[in-house]
């Protein structure tokens, strides 16, 4: 199984230089690592001193080597593309994409993270590597990126059920399989939903849900300097990835791009009870090893609060939101669903089945948990 690690973090904190580090120390531990960087520019070919392309390639750093690849989107554009193209001329006896070429494509808000996303997916499945350091934005857009998994869950959930409830499903039903059957050159009829094809998607979704929830999938790191803004950053970030179920398993003090002035608070207690770890200032050509050294264990079970904790008998459930009060979080249930919103993230609750549906009764918050009752 392939254990992914990410960074989050304000903007010039370091999360390439600790990504880089990650990378450094796992190799030298002898795991093979995948260094993946979804940051265009120069910034990361420059400081490995090798030219990093849309293809992974080896890097040797003080003696240990590792793989890099750099995300060029519009690569990633073409190569999908061209699998759409196929997959649907398998389907369609008069397929309308094949006058369509992936280079006449212009890249859209969102669409960068979802190839990103699918790229990583296909790295794990290759199981060519133990570890991929991922090196993203690091901001509420990675959030995002690992929070859609779950978000599209929710849609294939909800409007299917939605869907199938209808009248309007219940009166075209008999007249589906007839309809596909002539559309498509395989034959395919009978329930839309309960194809091969939508039953594999569904799958996948499933299985990137439970990823982004399992620290030994996928786990996260705040990567921080010394100064008020970036540790407020930081935390609000740890916070908003409990929406989400993404587990923080730590912190990174890093000295550089601190402005040197005293901070009203410290790392230490800004993100408690997470470990927290201080990088040294590394220069030179052992700066990686340096780096990679003070690193603690990055790769064994960790003891962070859950995200989400159920209490069957008491009725209740808690969810950890440390950086967030009251008045930043808001709670609604719209039928059987139950909606937080806090850190500019909508979170639907998985809720086990004896509390799916149940009304919520009340909600307070208690030492950096909001807790949820329900009737």
């Amino acid at each position: 199984m392939t254990l992914i690690i990410t960074f989050l973090g304000k903007g010039g904190t370091g999360r390439t230089t600790a990504a880089i580090a990650v990378a450094q120390k796992l190799a030298d531990e002898g795991k093979r690592v995948l260094l993946f960087s979804q940051e265009a520019g120069p910034a990361l070919s420059m400081l490995l001193g090798l030219a990093i392309g849309s293809e992974a390639s080896t890097v040797t750093l003080s003696g240990s080597s590792f793989q890099a690849v750099q995300l060029q989107t519009t690569v990633l554009l073409d190569q999908n593309w061209e699998k759409l193209k196929n997959f649907e001329a398998q389907y369609l006896r008069d397929p309308f994409f094949k006058a369509v070429y992936g280079q006449e494509l212009s890249v859209i808000p969102g669409m960068d993270d979802f190839l990103a996303l699918n790229a990583i997916r296909e790295y794990t499945e290759s199981n060519q590597y133990d570890v991929i350091v991922h090196d993203g934005p690091g901001d509420q857009s990675s959030l995002r990126m690992w929070g859609a998994i779950g978000g599209i869950d929710w849609y294939f959930r909800r409007f299917k059920k939605v869907f199938q409830d209808s009248q309007f499903y219940r009166s075209i039903s008999p007249f589906i399989a007839p309809i596909t059957g002539a559309i498509l050159s395989n034959g395919m009829s009978g329930d839309i939903w309960n194809q091969p094809e939508t039953q594999s998607v569904e799958s996948m979704v499933a299985k990137g849900k439970a990823m982004v929830s399992d620290p030994m999938q996928l786990r996260a790191y705040v990567v921080t300097t010394p100064d008020d803004v970036a540790i407020a950053q930081g935390k609000y970030l740890w916070s908003a990835a409990q929406q989400i179920g993404l587990t923080v398993a730590g912190a990174f003090v890093n000295a550089v791009g601190s402005s040197g002035q005293a901070a009203s608070t410290t790392p230490d207690v800004a993100f408690s009870p997470l470990s927290i770890t201080t990088l040294p200032t590394a220069l030179g050509e052992h700066r990686w090893q340096t780096l990679a050294q003070a690193l603690p264990t990055l790769t064994e079970p960790v003891s962070v609060p859950s995200a989400m904790s159920v209490d069957i008998n008491a009725s209740t459930v808690k969810l950890f939101l440390p950086g967030f009060d009251k008045t930043q979080v808001k709670l609604t249930q719209y039928g059987p669903e139950v909606t937080v919103q806090a850190g500019d993230q909508r979170h639907n609750l998985s809720l086990p089945p004896a509390l799916n549906g149940r009304a919520v009764t009340g909600a307070k918050f208690q030492d950096g948990y909001l807790i949820v009752s329900f009737g």
